[in-house]
């Protein structure tokens, strides 16, 4: 397995472990309700820290129908509801569903060469396609890109300025389906790609960051050397360092240090720290991030691909199902 094929699986494999314990931040509710999650287990309700019952969204045509069914968790009738209670063990999100769905195209349709317009055509089909996905929960990026389409707007213009890390989930995917074409290439395509719903600066520094810390190490640097050399304006090798040396728990570096939700300026540097401090434990990384809670699922983008790429693979046990076989 090529390193960018490598970190591809492994960022679905860190989010498909998390994907049960995806925005628990009561990490001791997180280990009453679920124990250690060092495997793929299913969801369950109630989820206690669910804010699907404060969440809304209502389509203003067709055009906007991205929930259907799901809808009635929306609002009042999400009290307790997991956002991905649909989901079997071991199988993907939303997001990185569609990762599935961007490097199938560009790998096997468009011969490993980019193209936005041909993305945004499939992303539109596959979120209008009744029973395409079962994940409850749809990030508040799509619901916003669906409502600007359900208004007329062109699809180039119906991304919004947000600063998630849920904006990185495609990048492995879509590297890997690159992976022969040089890295200039790489950087412009992931840069073109992630501003289709992403368009917020910070955000996109993060996904060239995660470009160039993959080259790096399929060029042959460690985890280490790569962070060290092309994410150091993130998070300082040295204070990794410090903090391992001192016996920081994972959960005060990625909690305390830097919290565990969804912005780039907080999600970025913890997810460095632990594929620093996991370098040669592939399994160990992916469950203290999970066990961190909050968004875990999109941190392992970062985490979940470096580690599978160090290691030029992942593990059996983590291979994810495809999501053709997921049951309602």
């Amino acid at each position: 397995m090529t390193p960018p094929t490598a970190a591809f699986h492994g960022s679905l494999a860190a989010d498909a472990l998390a994907m049960p314990v995806h925005w628990y931040y009561d990490r001791d509710a997180l280990l009453r309700e679920y124990g250690l999650v060092d495997h793929f287990v299913a969801p369950h309700n109630p989820h206690t820290g669910t804010f699907m019952h404060r969440t809304h969204y209502a389509a203003l045509n067709e055009k906007g129908d991205i929930l259907r069914e799901q809808g009635q968790y929306y609002g009042t009738g999400g009290e307790g509801i997991h956002y991905h209670q649909f989901l079997q063990a071991g199988e993907n999100t939303l997001n990185f569903q569609l990762a599935i769905e961007l490097h199938d195209l560009v790998k096997n349709e468009l011969g490993g060469r980019y193209d936005a317009d041909a993305w945004l055509d499939r992303y539109i089909a596959r979120m209008l396609e009744p029973g395409w996905h079962h994940d409850t929960f749809v990030e508040e990026y799509h619901r916003k890109f669906f409502t600007h389409y359900s208004e007329g707007k062109p699809p180039r213009e119906c991304g919004i300025s947000d600063k998630h890390i849920g904006g990185l989930a495609q990048v492995p995917a879509l590297l890997a389906a690159l992976e022969d074409q040089p890295l200039d290439y790489r950087r412009a395509a992931v840069k073109e790609h992630v501003a289709l719903t992403h368009k917020h600066p910070e955000t996109l520094r993060a996904a060239d960051t995660l470009v160039r810390l993959l080259d790096a190490i399929a060029k042959g640097a460690t985890i280490r050397d790569a962070i060290r050399a092309e994410a150091n304006d993130w998070l300082p090798a040295e204070d990794i360092e410090a903090w391992i040396a001192a016996g920081e728990a994972d959960n005060h570096v990625v909690g305390e240090r830097f919290s565990a939700a969804c912005y780039v300026e907080d999600s970025v540097p913890g997810s460095l720290y632990l594929a620093w401090k996991y370098q040669d434990n592939f399994k160990a990384g992916l469950t203290a991030n999970t066990m961190a809670g909050g968004d875990n699922c999109h941190r392992g983008a970062i985490v979940g691909s470096l580690l599978a790429a160090g290691r030029g693979g992942v593990p059996e046990e983590f291979r994810v199902k495809r999501r053709e076989a997921a049951a309602h």
